[in-house]
């Protein structure tokens, strides 16, 4: 059994390998796992959620540029470089966005960057005081720089390149939950009913019509708001709506495949029921729940996304895509409508990715084809 079960493996891979798009979907969704994964490492603003702010050049257009001055502040304890990686610096310093700067004796004057048809008032401060050096030329290298923002900048003035980098964790990580959570809760109520049948059957189907009879987004609001708003409760939200799809394969799967030889063979050896399912039934039948697995990853990014758009998603200051298309939807009719779109294409592109796998999947495991 173990040897057809490989052979089936590996001739699925063997078509999955020859799917063009499935192949390139799952090239896009290894590649938004390395961005989550190192996003701090990648993006420009490396501090704890890309949430330096520049109200001054809020709302930029991609490429802009502007001369950034650094001011340092009071040194923060700093962190372990692996907590660096996954959760960002600490930043402390005054990033002030300049117009022009001079320096004049112990002192340095500048005017802060405006928006065309606004008066930019020159202000000036101590050198030693501030940067605890005189040298000019020193502190035009360390701590006066150009800073550009390829994708522009958010209505806040922070670098939108790095808060989609960022916000890739949120929609990565809130998949792998939430499809975990549906496969632990699916897969064992779908087994128990299945291989068990009688009021077992009954009393989960019951409960799965229930949940069925829903709808799916006010089901997670109201996990949400029981659980209180946050990072993780909004994951175990949404993977707690989605079982009911996993246990009705799952229980479907198993109906039929308990009164297969091998199984009848397996009760004959004396084999335990745990045994029976998870070592003989669940592996046979996986196939269509690695399939659903692949569509609820693309369904649960797009829940995350609507609810952080109604807000009660990942909190601010946590970088969402969702979050970002709600911020910055009204900016559409004003000309910059790239602010939402941007973020809008992120999701789109990768739901469609898992989508791709999905069915690319399902051909794969196809034994008619």
């Amino acid at each position: 059994m173990a040897e057809a079960s490989g052979s089936l493996t590996a001739m699925a891979l063997q078509k999955f390998k020859r799917n063009f798009w499935g192949v390139f979907s799952l090239s896009i969704v290894l590649l938004c796992g390395f961005v989550a994964v190192f996003a701090y490492v990648l993006a420009p603003d490396d501090s704890t959620n890309a949430n330096q702010m520049h109200i001054s050049i809020h709302s930029q257009k991609p490429g802009f540029q502007v001369s950034m001055l650094t001011i340092p502040g009071d040194k923060l304890q700093e962190k372990s470089f692996l907590n660096q990686v996954f959760f960002g610096k600490q930043n402390n310093d005054t990033e002030i966005p300049l117009l022009s700067y001079r320096f004049s004796k112990d002192s340095l004057y500048y005017k802060e960057f405006k928006k065309e048809g606004t008066m930019a008032i020159e202000k000036g401060i101590d050198l030693e005081t501030s940067f605890g050096t005189r040298n000019a030329s020193e502190i035009k290298e360390q701590f006066i720089h150009q800073k550009t923002f390829l994708l522009g900048t958010d209505k806040y003035g922070r670098d939108l390149l790095s808060r989609m980098l960022v916000g890739a964790r949120i929609s990565f990580s809130i998949g792998f939950v939430a499809v975990f959570i549906s496969l632990l809760v699916g897969i064992s109520l779908g087994a128990l009913a299945g291989y068990f049948g009688g009021k077992i059957d009954a009393l989960i189907m019951w409960l799965i019509n229930v949940t069925w009879s829903i709808p799916t987004l006010l089901l997670v609001i109201g996990i949400t708001l029981a659980l209180g708003k946050g990072f993780w409760q909004v994951f175990i939200a949404v993977g707690l709506t989605m079982w009911v799809e996993v246990a009705r394969v799952v229980r479907g799967q198993i109906v039929s495949a308990k009164e297969m030889q091998y199984v009848t063979a397996a009760r004959a050896l004396g084999y335990s029921n745990t045994r029976i399912i998870t070592k003989h039934i669940l592996p046979n039948i996986m196939a269509p729940v690695i399939v659903i697995s692949a569509a609820n990853f693309a369904a649960a990014i797009l829940i995350e996304s609507g609810l952080s758009f109604l807000g009660i998603g990942a909190q601010p200051p946590v970088p969402s895509w969702g979050a970002m298309i709600k911020d910055h939807y009204n900016y559409i009719i004003l000309g910059k409508a790239y602010l939402a779109i941007i973020p809008g294409l992120a999701i789109m592109i990768l739901v469609m990715s898992f989508m791709l796998i999905g069915n690319a999947l399902r051909d794969a495991f196809d034994v008619k084809n």
